[in-house]
């Protein structure tokens, strides 16, 4: 009545192929097998060949087979590879160096912008935390006192939004900003004053992304002691209310001499020096 069926132990390879998933889906075929001329079936896999540039090295006939290529993931990362055939560099100015574009990558990540920080706090009060938090100021309209970090690194901000507080200045002298901070100044209808004096990083690209950040506004834009070019300048009509712009030397050369005077025929009420007097 029953049939004594005879167990077969599953060979190495079996099992392997269980718990990975089994063999490459590639090579499964699907629906109907069509049977082709001999000919075209060698002229295709003749092309298959010579279209693969390039063939893995643990699958070239003549290379070494490790039993460990079960568990090779089937994305290669290049970039890895690369970074594992450096030598080590143990000297102390190569391991200040890497320490200190470690902390950089860490900050420039802790820098990018937050939705729900925004969502929840409105984009001032959200900017002002942004701000004072790495060691700038700001100043909200009908204040005369600007808001900063004291020595215990504490300041004085609402951590709910409040209707009716309005930043008016920003104040970036000095900071260690990243591009990726830049979209957390945005959408800041009343702004007047923004200033980035003496942030090194500051060059074009962050400038380009600052005039696209919705600063309808803005009249004073301080930029002395940063690295822009004259190329940079080119991206302020985005800025219609711009009336003030601070930098180290309009008149350095010919290529500057140009932009200005193409910005002030853009905009009247443009002013471009080096002082604020």
């Amino acid at each position: 009545m029953f049939k004594l069926v005879r167990y077969a132990r599953p060979t190495l390879r079996c099992r392997a192929q269980c718990l990975h998933g089994g063999p490459s889906k590639d090579n499964i075929e699907i629906g109907p097998k069509v049977n082709l001329d001999p000919e075209l079936e060698k002229q295709i896999e003749s092309d298959k060949q010579r279209l693969q540039w390039r063939t893995p090295y643990s699958e070239r006939p003549d290379s070494f087979y490790s039993a460990f290529k079960l568990f090779a993931s089937e994305n290669r990362n290049s970039e890895l590879v690369e970074k594992m055939q450096q030598p080590i560099n143990l000297a102390p100015a190569a391991i200040l160096e890497w320490w200190q574009k470690r902390r950089a990558n860490i900050e420039a990540h802790m820098q990018k912008f937050i939705p729900e920080r925004h969502a929840t706090l409105g984009d001032d009060i959200a900017t002002a935390h942004f701000i004072v938090h790495r060691g700038g100021s700001v100043r909200f309209r009908g204040d005369t006192q600007w808001i900063k970090m004291d020595d215990d690194d504490q300041y004085d901000l609402p951590r709910h939004h409040v209707p009716g507080m309005v930043l008016e200045e920003v104040r970036c002298d000095g900071m260690q900003l990243f591009y990726e901070g830049m979209e957390n100044i945005q959408k800041l209808l009343r702004l007047k004053h923004l200033s980035f004096e003496n942030v090194s990083l500051f060059d074009d690209w962050y400038l380009d992304r600052i005039s696209g950040n919705t600063l309808p506004s803005l009249e004073k834009l301080n930029l002395r002691g940063t690295a822009i070019t004259h190329r940079g300048l080119n991206c302020l009509y985005r800025l219609p209310s711009l009336k003030l712009l601070l930098v180290d030397d309009p008149e350095r050369d010919i290529h500057w001499k140009l932009t200005v005077a193409m910005l002030e025929e853009w905009n009247p009420s443009l002013r471009v020096t080096s002082n604020d007097q």
